[in-house]
């Protein structure tokens, strides 16, 4: 059954002090835009989604902080991310019925919030995670402003999504599992969070892809999916059309 957009799926408050928040980055990256410089700037691009977030490949900070949401926004949400990030595909792959719980881990500025709101109708909730308190503010107000009633936003740490047990139903991660440190316990995480049925979607960046950060803070599909099954989930790489990307969806 689902839960009202309003109740927090989060198992425990984290305040804008936090050290998630003062953490070198997201475990989460806003969907690979939370950027960085150079070859990283796209990367946080999600809105986090975008093309880098905080951890290489090895779990190394990148060095990058992405505190100034108004700024990293004129990136994460440039016209030009459509082509090559297709939401409107990603969330057709995440088969996201009326009344889903859904979290974006790695939010940034929300980039994706507005299409999981729509999949997810009135009696369904969707919560963007961040470890940059500021990006956190900026998507409140986002969804403030384009009236989207069933979204939320909360402070994470880089370590630990936070959900409370059995919480959710879909889970999306958009160019940041590269930055997470210990992708295994991170999954288990996930996996706790997650009802029965409910998957995560991780969408990242091909070895080939003209955007995201550069080549060896990358990883290959086949990896991701040995971390999601060591976690305790069935995972797949499935078929989409992406330019840059591919996706992997772990099961419970």
């Amino acid at each position: 059954a689902a839960k009202s957009p309003n109740e927090k799926v989060v198992g425990a408050d984290k305040s804008d002090n936090s050290d998630a928040s003062k953490s070198d980055k997201h475990a989460d990256g806003e969907h690979g835009e939370h950027a960085g410089k150079g070859e990283h700037a796209e990367e946080h691009a999600h809105g986090g989604h975008g093309e880098e977030h905080a951890h290489g490949a090895g779990g190394e900070p990148l060095g990058h902080r992405f505190e100034d949401a108004d700024k990293w926004a004129k990136r994460f949400d440039k016209k030009g991310r459509k082509s090559w990030q297709m939401p409107k595909e990603v969330i057709a792959r995440m088969k996201i019925t009326k009344g889903m719980r859904v979290a974006d881990i790695g939010a940034g500025t929300g980039y994706f919030l507005p299409h999981l709101s729509a999949a997810v109708g009135e009696k369904g909730s969707v919560v963007g995670l961040d470890i940059e308190k500021d990006m956190v503010r900026y998507m409140r107000e986002r969804a403030k402003k384009e009236k989207l009633g069933n979204v939320t936003a909360e402070i994470s740490a880089t370590d630990d999504p936070g959900l409370a047990p059995s919480s959710l139903d879909r889970v999306l991660i958009v160019n940041t599992w590269h930055h997470i440190a210990d992708r295994v316990g991170y999954a288990k995480k996930l996996a706790k969070g997650l009802a029965e049925g409910g998957t995560v979607t991780i969408v990242d960046f091909t070895m080939e892809a003209k955007h995201g950060p550069k080549k060896s803070h990358r990883l290959l599909p086949d990896s991701i999916v040995k971390e999601l099954k060591a976690a305790g989930l069935s995972a797949e790489i499935i078929t989409e059309k992406l330019p840059d990307q591919y996706i992997v969806v772990g099961s419970k």
